[in-house]
C-alpha cells in the first residue's frame, strides 16, 4: 500500500509476541495494551523504528521487526507528534483506550519491512 493524500505511512517496533498477535489479526491490527503500558506509539520515521527494534527488542526478546502500515489522516491529526528524546525521535503518543479506534483507522496491511538480528 502506498500512501495518499488521505494516508500517512506511519512505523511501529514489535518483538516476536506482538508481531504473532499482529498476525493473529490477518495483519489488520495491533495487540491490545497490558495495564502498565498506558499508551502505544507509532513512530514518524522507519529509521527511529529500527533503533527501537534493534537496541530495544532484539536484547528483550532475542529479536525486533519494524512494521510499516497506513493510517487515515483525518483520525491522526487529532493527536500531537511527540518528540521523545531527540528531534528525530517522533511518536505519536496514542491512549490504549484509543487504540481500537486507531486500528479501525488502519488502512491496508501491517506489513514487516525489517527484521532484527
Amino acid at each position: 500500500m502506498s500512501p495518499t493524500a488521505d494516508t500517512i505511512t506511519l512505523w511501529r517496533p514489535v518483538g516476536p509476541k506482538e508481531l504473532e498477535l499482529i498476525r493473529q489479526s490477518g495483519m489488520r491490527a495491533f495487540p491490545p495494551r497490558l495495564p502498565d503500558q498506558p499508551i502505544f506509539y507509532p513512530v514518524l520515521t522507519e529509521d527511529y523504528a529500527a533503533k527501537i527494534a534493534r537496541d530495544w527488542n532484539v536484547p528483550a526478546s532475542g529479536s525486533g521487526y519494524v512494521t510499516r502500515f497506513e493510517i487515515e489522516r483525518s483520525f491522526i491529526a487529532k493527536y500531537d507528534v511527540q518528540e521523545a528524546g531527540g528531534r528525530t525521535h517522533l511518536e505519536y503518543w496514542i491512549p490504549a483506550e484509543d487504540l481500537d479506534a486507531f486500528n479501525a483507522a488502519i488502512v491496508g496491511l501491517i506489513e514487516v519491512v525489517r527484521s532484527f538480528p
